[in-house]
């Protein structure tokens, strides 16, 4: 052999040799060193296996979750050990803050709000981190760009850029756009009831809701029409079915090479969702100089095209990752809230009763919608709010240690994966009393926290700096949906309905929510 050849073999093994080495650091080492930190510092957890962690035992807790649903006559709320069982097992072993590994990356559980408050305390939003496992595997829903995503002074800056947005006049002039496409809805529903000869309907209240939703980000967002907009939200709910709906190895080295069908469909539809925000927004920017702009496209487009002061503006990039996270989490959120409301309304007539009175007392019958009115709609905020409570649309928040959190004795270190499991806290005995598994919207009528021994221990909306942006943009429209359909319709359960909350990005039914729908 020569020696170019010697040289060759050489330089190929070395190249190997450095592949692997970062490979075995990346999986085997820098897990190790971050257990060992975690152990150190006091926390104990269910044992991990090499290189799923506690995968298995996760996705064994799924199985023996009972997925047939409970009947009608039979529906619980104590949902946490059914949709997260896994969690409430380990809750039982190793209390309410312990170590558990999604394949070789440790993440901190947390569902104590004590600790939580210590923990957050002195955080601010900008230098919370994203664990990089989840960043890198949710970049086909929501890119590497937008507001969930980021951190640090780029978070700042997303965030000043898109909060005004959602300034209570933009609100005000969003009010008759969502009030004109839910009208269009009951006209539908209407149309399918009267058809029916038995003067009533099942419908998939979630199903139809979730379009109404996404019909309502669209326009009123976007400026995206009826066509578009039902593009967009089929393509992102195969998305979701793409990554969430089938056994995944999040965490596990070369994970996604295990489930690599569900893995590239959900790039190739990525790529087709940038590609249509890119046409809707390269069609705005035509008008966007000629006319003011005041929903969340039209302000994003005005920021990237001439910076603010000493805040600069987004990227094409930035531009479409924030439009992606925007649509996406801005109809399911309000989608998921208004289907469990109905759910809970069909179960609770006395409450549908109430919240109809309350509608007549402050919008009236002509129901001529008026944002200042919305604010009085007292008793569907308390219902709003329990409902968020017993299934709330953001399960869980994440986060990842940017530096040493100190807790108490304990101290949470640089990097570590934090996961604040919201579902426990808000279904926590020991925070709510003995009635904390039923549904109580009076619980909310003297106290914003629903009378809860910690304030930390509901956060429907987040917590800290990181607030969701959008909360008061998803207030107005439950009430306004809400408001308009319960004035037209009267709900009970279904025979069909089988009740099983189920965790999958967001808490959704497993079987949709059919409901009886019968015209007042």
């Amino acid at each position: 052999m020569g020696f170019v050849q010697i040289v060759a073999v050489a330089m190929v093994a070395l190249v190997f040799f450095i592949l692997l080495w970062s490979l075995l650091s990346a999986c085997v080492l820098a897990p190790i060193k971050a257990h060992q930190k975690l152990r150190k510092s006091g926390f104990s957890g269910p044992k991990p296996s090499f290189p799923l962690g506690n995968l298995g035992e996760m996705k064994k807790g799924r199985e023996i979750c009972p997925s047939a649903g409970c009947s009608q006559v039979n529906v619980s709320h104590d949902i946490h050990s059914s949709s997260l069982p896994y969690f409430a097992n380990w809750q039982k072993l190793h209390g309410k803050v312990f170590i558990y590994w999604m394949g070789t990356e440790p993440f901190l559980y947390v569902a104590d709000p004590e600790f939580l408050k210590q923990m957050s305390g002195g955080v601010l939003g900008k230098q919370w981190g994203k664990p990089a496992v989840f960043k890198s595997d949710r970049v086909p829903m929501f890119g590497r760009f937008g507001l969930n995503m980021i951190e640090g002074n780029d978070w700042t800056r997303h965030r000043h850029i898109i909060t005004p947005a959602f300034s209570s006049s933009n609100l005000r002039a969003m009010t008759n756009s969502i009030a004109e496409s839910t009208k269009k809805k009951i006209e539908q529903w209407t149309a399918v009831i009267t058809a029916n000869s038995s003067g009533a309907a099942e419908l998939d209240v979630e199903k139809e809701i979730t379009i109404l939703a996404g019909e309502i980000i669209a326009k009123t967002n976007f400026g995206i029409d009826n066509e578009a907009g039902k593009i967009l939200l089929d393509k992102l709910r195969a998305m979701h079915i793409s990554l969430f709906k089938h056994t995944r190895y999040v965490g596990v080295p070369l994970g996604q090479f295990l489930t690599l069908n569900q893995t590239l469909e959900a790039r190739r539809l990525g790529r087709e969702i940038d590609g249509l925000l890119l046409s809707i927004i390269d069609a705005r920017k035509k008008v966007v100089s000629l006319e003011p702009q005041h929903d969340l496209l039209g302000m994003l487009l005005e920021a990237q095209r001439e910076d603010r002061g000493l805040v600069k503006g987004l990227t094409t990039r930035e531009l479409v990752d924030e439009c992606k996270t925007f649509f996406f989490a801005g109809h399911e959120t309000v989608a998921l809230a208004i289907a469990w409301t109905l759910l809970l309304l069909a179960m609770h007539p006395m409450w549908q009763e109430e919240l109809r009175r309350e509608i007549a007392e402050v919008i009236g019958h002509k129901l001529e919608m008026d944002f200042t009115m919305l604010a009085r709609l007292k008793k569907m905020g308390w219902v709003m709010s329990e409902v968020l409570r017993l299934y709330p649309s953001s399960p869980n928040a994440q986060r990842q240690a940017r530096g040493d959190i100190r807790v108490g004795d304990k101290v949470i270190p640089n990097a570590t994966n934090i996961w604040i499991d919201v579902v426990a806290m808000h279904h926590d005995q020991a925070l709510w009393g003995a009635n904390v598994n039923e549904f109580k919207p009076e619980r909310f009528s003297q106290d914003l926290n629903g009378n809860c021994k910690h304030k930390m221990g509901y956060v429907p909306f987040g917590f800290g700096g990181r607030m969701c942006i959008g909360r008061n943009y998803a207030i107005m429209e439950y009430k306004i949906v809400l408001s308009l359909i319960l004035s037209k319709f009267s709900f009970s359960l279904s025979p069909s309905y089988r009740h099983s909350p189920t965790y999958s990005f967001s808490l959704r039914p497993r079987y949709g929510v059919p409901l009886v729908v019968k015209p007042l």
